[in-house]
């Protein structure tokens, strides 16, 4: 009997769809950041930090693409890709709020902490052109990631393990995902693991706005879009930015809807009008 268990936990592990795809996009990742290594230094080039290795933000949605075609083959990667511009699910359109407008909000306060305590800050250097540019590309990045995390691994996960636990997971492998990228920007390792924790608690973020708009990926790709663009929407391309800052306003934003929202999905709100007029 003890044999028989053992053989079903193996089985089990190697038909985990969720292990498969975090193996696949870190493997598919590799030669990006080997790129990053030896390829010419452009985080000083563009008014941007980014590193080459950059573009491995397309390995999420290839990986799931590959696992799909598995399966379902063209059908199933066709279906797959329809899901970046699924914003029909969104049939209550208050949920634009928070998708739109929370990361801002949050770039807003952490501008604000550093100019009362005295930090320095450059003269502004925003256009709207330079938005607009800077939004489409990290608009295409963010589907190149989404429909990985979102669209194809937090669904077996949270049904698993609950929303709470499926978000922490998610939100631990994207943020080790991002740790070579980060020292290639030339990041210190302080600025690494505060950036990191962050990373962690706005996965809780996005998987409440995710379970309630209806599992809507396009909701994910147009947050992610909000979270890579709401710094450089501050002075001089985001250089207030502090992940500290960062980290603790999420954080706190995390806890708070985990506490109404509860564990279990993130979409069951606590003290709704309705659960007060049954309990009537």
């Amino acid at each position: 009997m003890p044999c028989e268990k053992e053989e079903i936990r193996i089985n089990k592990t190697k038909n985990d769809p969720a292990l498969k795809f975090f193996l696949l996009v870190l493997a598919l990742s590799v030669p990006f950041w080997i790129l990053g290594a030896i390829a010419k230094d452009f985080t000083k080039v563009f008014p941007i930090n980014l590193p080459i290795s950059a573009l491995m933000t397309f390995c999420p949605l290839l990986a799931a693409a590959l696992l799909v075609y598995q399966k379902r083959k063209f059908q199933g990667v066709k279906e797959l890709l329809k899901l970046s511009f699924d914003f029909k699910k969104i049939k209550d359109k208050k949920w634009y709020i928070p998708i739109v407008f929370l990361m801002p909000f949050i770039a807003v306060l952490s501008y604000g902490y550093v100019k009362m305590t005295g930090g320095i800050l450059p003269e502004s250097k925003i256009s709207l052109l330079s938005v607009l540019i800077f939004f489409l590309v990290f608009f295409i990045g963010a589907i190149g990631e989404e429909v990985g995390w979102s669209g194809y691994v937090i669904d077996p996960l949270q049904n698993r393990y609950g929303a709470f636990k499926a978000s922490l997971i998610v939100g631990f492998v994207w943020a080790i995902w991002h740790i070579i990228p980060y020292y290639q920007t030339h990041q210190t390792t302080n600025w690494i693991v505060w950036q990191c924790m962050g990373t962690v608690f706005l996965r809780i973020i996005m998987v409440w706005i995710f379970n309630n708009t209806r599992k809507c990926v396009f909701a994910m790709v147009l947050f992610h879009t909000m979270i890579n663009i709401s710094p450089y929407l501050i002075p001089n391309y985001g250089s207030h930015y502090d992940p500290f800052i960062f980290s603790i306003l999420v954080m706190i934003t995390a806890i708070t809807i985990t506490f109404f929202w509860g564990t279990k999905t993130l979409a069951e709100f606590k003290y709704s009008f309705a659960k007060k007029k049954d309990s009537i």
